[in-house]
């Protein structure tokens, strides 16, 4: 992904992707759609991120509404192999070992489904077009488990509260009235 200046709308705080970067070894690089007509998308960006983002693109952006966001430290496109050199002396610099960059947009995801994110909207905010794929976002933790367990509380209290009868009577009687 290559976004440009007018592909980020930092007044309205999104981002929009519609085409890619493609690199084939041995060809030159080229702008191309995402893999899917799903790929193409808008997106909030978390307001949280949004004044570092706008300090990044005020030092660092091309000019231009085509000018690219995120360059090498010369200008230019951002290649797979000076990308990596980058991201592994950011790490070092961190102090953190063994994260892949895609590993971010793994966290990211999982974190929108444990936020309660559905199957179709983590489709959408990654631009897969298969369930599988998603899918692979969507890991159960103990902490959503108490959630949801705690949801499922709250539902049940405010129900109850001031009847007699059970869950399992007042479903009989429903089912009696339809």
């Amino acid at each position: 992904m290559a976004l440009r200046r007018k592909d980020i709308d930092l007044k309205a705080g999104t981002v929009r992707v519609e085409r890619t970067l493609v690199e084939v070894t041995g060809r030159p690089l080229h702008f191309g759609p995402p893999k899917t007509a799903a790929g193409v998308r808008t997106h909030p960006i978390p307001a949280i991120v949004l004044p570092e983002l706008r300090e990044h693109v005020k030092k660092f952006a091309q000019d231009g509404d085509e000018g690219l966001i995120f360059v090498g430290g010369k200008g230019a496109l951002l290649r797979r192999a000076n990308f990596r050199r980058n991201w592994v002396r950011a790490l070092d610099k961190a102090g953190l070992k063994d994260v892949r960059f895609h590993d971010l947009r793994h966290t990211g995801n999982t974190l929108a489904a444990i936020a309660g994110a559905t199957l179709p909207e983590l489709k959408e905010r990654m631009g897969h077009a298969s369930d599988r794929a998603a899918t692979i976002y969507l890991h159960a933790t103990d902490e959503r488990h108490r959630e949801i367990a705690d949801t499922l509380r709250a539902m049940a209290k405010a129900e109850l509260k001031g009847k007699k009868r059970s869950g399992t009577q007042r479903a009989r009687k429903q089912k009696k009235r339809s």
